[in-house]
């Protein structure tokens, strides 16, 4: 439709509606039926093809981890538990229903029992790395502050839940819980990867932990870390390989450090300083740091007065 065309139908529009006078605004009836006719064809692109072969609905899923991690977090009375666990079971069961499992595998009822079973355990598991923060965290005023404001235990929590069920092979909803705590926190870990016992983080933003990742126990990273991939032209080439790093017991990598592919192993007791660049493994024990650029400081009296300040390794 022309510019012309277009004006002429807003102005005949805002007429028809009232705009201006606090009705609502009224669409062509023209330009409705075109839109609405668009969107509805299921046409050969991929995203109208992925939707009209019917799709799962995140909102369905964020309810229902949002629904389980506060059983995880928060509810411990007998009572209410008897009438919550029920309503998790079912709600797990349904979204399993939607889904494509893989053939020759549990049923949606089967994974409902067993996840049902495993609840006590990623407790346990949310308690290590609720102790783990407290432990890495001077700031922390106590296990409850942890518990209830801390983005990590958040993150973590969805994380648990959806490693497990990505452990049962359930296709698309731990992937719709990850990039929902990724939203909500900025810290972004693959269903897929495997987090040890006592996991800290802290702060959070801007972590990224690849799927195919192994961290070990009592591991820290700060705000910024990769835990990634090496890029290729054809990154297909890499489905269903091990691409990312393996983190070893007693790790502490620092703000901004980037650490990447499937065969670099950072040892056991190892310290990765802030913003290195890792693409090989380390031995267990290793110190590595990035070399800063020197810092000049000078005086108020002028610029006689510079001198190079002394880096941490110089002291």
């Amino acid at each position: 439709m022309a510019s012309s065309s277009i004006a002429r139908s807003m102005r005949k529009a805002e007429a028809d509606s009232g705009t201006g006078t606090g009705e609502a605004f009224s669409c062509p009836e023209d330009v409705l039926e075109a839109t609405v006719e668009g969107l509805a064809a299921c046409d050969e692109t991929v995203l109208s093809e992925t939707v009209c072969g019917g799709i799962l609905d995140p909102i369905e899923v964020v309810s229902w981890v949002d629904r389980t991690k506060r059983l995880l977090r928060f509810r411990v009375d007998p009572a209410e538990l008897r009438s919550e666990v029920p309503v998790v079971a079912d709600g797990l069961f349904k979204l399993l229903e939607q889904v494509d499992l893989p053939e020759g595998g549990e049923s949606a009822g089967e994974l409902t029992i067993r996840f049902i079973e495993r609840l006590v355990d990623l407790r346990q598991l949310l308690s290590y790395d609720v102790e783990a923060a407290y432990d890495g965290d001077p700031a922390a005023a106590g296990y409850d502050e942890i518990v209830v404001a801390y983005p990590a235990i958040r993150a973590l929590a969805i994380h648990r839940i959806a490693h497990e069920l990505h452990g049962y092979r359930v296709p698309l909803l731990p992937r719709i819980m990850s990039e929902y705590a990724h939203d909500r926190t900025g810290i972004d870990i693959h269903p897929g990867a495997r987090l040890g016992r006592y996991f800290f983080i802290d702060h959070g933003t801007g972590i990224v932990v690849g799927e195919t990742a192994t961290i070990g126990e009592r591991v820290r990273l700060y705000q910024g870390v990769t835990i990634g991939a090496q890029s290729l032209r054809d990154a297909s080439a890499l489905r269903g390989k091990k691409r990312h790093p393996t983190i070893e017991n007693d790790v502490t990598v620092y703000a901004g450090a980037t650490i990447l592919g499937g065969e670099t192993v950072i040892g056991e007791g190892s310290v990765i300083g802030g913003n290195v660049f890792l693409t090989e493994s380390v031995p267990p024990g290793s110190r590595v740091m990035a070399e800063a650029p020197r810092q000049l400081m000078r005086s108020a009296k002028g610029p006689d007065t510079e001198e190079s300040m002394p880096l941490q390794w110089d002291i």
